[in-house]
């Protein structure tokens, strides 16, 4: 894991990059928001996902126990199935369904959340050109 600036918060938030090292992005918990969400800025856009996908993945994927593909895509397109990005989205996961809040934006879980999860020192990321996975730690 490469050294990571921010706190986390809205005022200082994390500077992150997605698991290939390709797209720089922001992220800060906003735990005053109904619901708590995890926010990502991208460039001008924003992506709001429930704050409790953090540990509900953390379970997940200790339950798992084993390397998990990350499989990211957009909301439009159907997420692989047996990946972070189907289970983020999946009416079996704790939220029911998707943890992205923002209809249109609510994809891409399995690109934004992992780096998150990666610098709270809950999993461990792969960080090629293509094909990520990651553990719980």
């Amino acid at each position: 894991m490469n050294h990571v600036e921010g706190a986390g918060t809205k005022e200082d938030p994390w500077l992150l990059t997605t698991p290939p090292g390709r797209s720089e992005f922001e992220a800060f918990r906003d735990e005053g928001s109904d619901p708590p969400a995890l926010v990502v800025q991208v460039g001008s856009t924003e992506l709001r996902y429930h704050l409790s996908c953090l540990d509900d993945l953390h379970a997940m994927l200790t339950d798992f126990g084993d390397w998990m593909p990350l499989g990211n895509a957009d909301e439009q397109k159907e997420a692989k199935p047996e990946t972070v990005e189907a289970w983020g989205r999946s009416p079996d996961n704790p939220v029911g369904g998707w943890y992205g809040l923002k209809k249109g934006l609510r994809g891409r879980f399995g690109n934004y959340v992992p780096p998150v999860m990666e610098i709270l020192g809950l999993a461990e990321v792969e960080h090629n050109a293509r094909n990520n996975r990651m553990r719980a730690i």
